[in-house]
C-alpha cells in the first residue's frame, strides 16, 4: 500500500534497517542510525542499480514521487538516471568552480607567482593596474570574459587621455588571461590583441645633453654644485657609470670593492631605502669602476662610510636620497626639464658611445651590456655580462677619460 504523509509523520525508527515500499519502485529506507532515505531500485544494461533521491522530510513524499517519475521517463528513453545524476553533479561542481574563479581571484593568483620578479616600484604599479581592472571586471568569472568586457574596462582610461595606462591595463589583462588559459581556467585568452585596437602611445624620450660642449658645461656645473654633499657626489658619480637612478641611489658599501674597482649591484635589495631596490631587470649587474669613480667613492666613504648606504638621505640613515633630490639638483644648477633629466645621463652615455663605437673600437653589445638592457635569451645574457666585463672596464675608463676631456674644454 502506498505511503501517506500521515504515515511518514508518525513513523519511528527502532534502529533496525527496513524498507517501506511506496509505489512503482519508490521506497523509504530506514537506516540503523535513524535516517529516512528515499530510494528507487531499477535495472539498466542488465545490471541492478539504486538511485537516491534524498532524505525525508527535506524531500517530501510528493517530491520523491516526482523524482521517481522523472527517473522512469529517462529509463523509457534508454537513459541511465544514475549516470545522468552523476554527470549533472560533476557539471555543477565545474560550474561552481568557474563561478568562483573570478578575474580578481585569478589576478591575485597570477600576481603571487610573479611579484618576486618585480622591483618595488613595479609591484606597486601592477597592484594599481589590477585594481583598475577589478573595478570593472573583477567579479566576473574569467571563463566568461570576452574581449569586449576587458575593452570596456580600458576604454574610459583611454578616453581620458591616459594612453600609457591604457596600454598597461591591456598588457596586465593579457598576462593574467594567458596565465588563466595555461592553468585551464579558460579555453582562450580574451585579452589577446587588445593593445592593437588602442590608440598608440607616442614615445617620449628623456631629455638629455649629448652635444660635447653642453656635456662639458654640465660636468663643470656639477663640480661646482652647492647643495647637499651626498647629492653632489651622486651627481658626480652618475655620469661615469650609466646606472639607473634607483640602482645608484640605493647602493650599499657592502656591494662595492674599491680595491678591485668593482660594484656588483644586486638583483634586489631590502625595501628599506625608498625605491633603491636593485636592478630593474632583477638580474645582478657587475659594474667596473673607472679610476675617477673609485676616487669619488673613496671621498664619499669619508662622509657616509660608517653607515650601510652610500647615499643616505638627509633625515634618515636607513633611507637613500630620492630621485627627486637628484632632479632638484639638476634644476638647481639651471638645467630645465627640456634640457636634462636624471635618466638623461644614461641617454647621454648611450647616444655618444654609439656614435663613437667605431672610432673607439667597441661593439654595440658592450654598450648594451653596460646599460644592463635585458637580452631575450637568458643564457646569452648571462654569458655576455660575464664575458664582456673586461671590455666594459676598458669602455668605462675610456668614457671617464673622455668626460674629463670635455670638462676641461671651457
Amino acid at each position: 500500500m502506498p505511503l501517506t504523509d500521515t504515515t511518514l509523520r508518525n513513523l519511528k525508527s527502532d534502529g533496525t534497517p527496513a524498507k517501506l515500499a511506496d509505489s512503482e519502485g519508490l521506497y523509504l529506507y530506514l537506516s540503523p542510525s535513524g535516517g529516512k532515505l528515499w530510494r528507487m531500485d531499477y535495472r539498466y544494461g542488465g545490471k541492478r542499480k539504486t538511485l537516491s533521491f534524498g532524505a525525508y522530510p527535506a524531500v517530501s513524499l510528493k517530491d520523491a514521487r516526482r523524482k521517481r517519475d522523472k527517473a522512469k521517463e529517462l529509463l523509457a528513453n534508454d537513459i541511465d538516471p544514475g549516470a545522468q545524476k552523476k554527470a549533472a553533479r560533476a557539471e555543477a561542481v565545474v560550474a561552481a568552480r568557474e563561478k568562483a574563479l573570478t578575474f580578481a581571484v585569478v589576478a591575485e593568483e597570477w600576481f603571487a607567482t610573479k611579484r618576486d620578479s618585480y622591483a618595488a616600484a613595479n609591484i606597486k604599479k601592477k597592484r594599481w593596474l589590477i585594481s583598475l581592472l577589478n573595478e570593472r571586471i573583477g567579479e566576473k568569472p574569467i571563463s566568461t570574459l570576452t574581449p569586449g568586457d576587458i575593452l570596456s574596462a580600458i576604454r574610459p582610461v583611454e578616453a581620458a587621455g591616459h594612453l600609457v595606462t591604457a596600454h598597461g591595463l591591456a598588457q596586465t589583462a593579457g598576462q593574467i588571461c594567458r596565465f588563466a588559459r595555461t592553468c585551464g581556467y579558460t579555453v582562450f585568452n580574451p585579452a589577446d590583441g587588445l593593445r592593437e585596437v588602442l590608440k598608440p602611445v607616442q614615445t617620449q624620450h628623456y631629455a638629455a645633453l649629448t652635444d660635447p660642449a653642453a656635456v662639458g658645461h654640465l660636468l663643470r656645473c656639477i663640480d661646482e654644485y652647492q647643495g647637499s654633499a651626498v647629492v653632489g657626489y651622486a651627481l658626480k658619480i652618475l655620469p661615469y657609470l650609466a646606472l639607473r637612478s634607483a640602482e645608484l641611489r640605493g647602493g650599499r658599501w657592502s656591494e662595492i670593492d674599491l680595491d678591485k674597482a668593482l660594484w656588483i649591484v644586486p638583483a634586489a635589495r631590502r625595501q628599506n631605502a625608498r625605491d633603491g631596490g636593485g636592478m630593474k631587470m632583477r638580474v645582478a649587474h657587475s659594474v667596473p669602476l673607472s679610476t675617477q669613480a673609485v676616487r669619488l667613492f673613496r671621498e664619499l666613504h669619508l662622509l657616509t662610510g660608517t653607515g650601510e648606504l652610500c647615499f643616505p638621505g638627509r633625515h634618515s640613515a636607513t633611507q637613500c636620497i630620492s630621485d627627486m633630490a637628484l632632479l632638484n639638483g639638476i634644476r638647481r644648477m639651471g638645467f630645465s626639464k627640456e634640457e636634462m633629466t636624471v635618466h638623461g645621463f644614461r641617454a647621454m652615455f648611450s647616444t655618444i658611445l654609439n656614435e663613437k663605437k667605431l672610432e673607439w673600437g667597441f661593439d654595440a653589445d658592450i654598450i648594451e651590456a653596460q646599460l644592463a638592457h635585458k637580452e631575450q635569451n637568458a643564457v646569452r645574457d648571462a654569458y655576455n655580462h660575464a664575458s664582456y666585463l673586461e671590455k666594459r672596464r676598458e669602455l668605462l675608463q675610456r668614457w671617464a677619460n673622455y668626460l674629463d676631456e670635455l670638462r676641461a674644454k671651457v
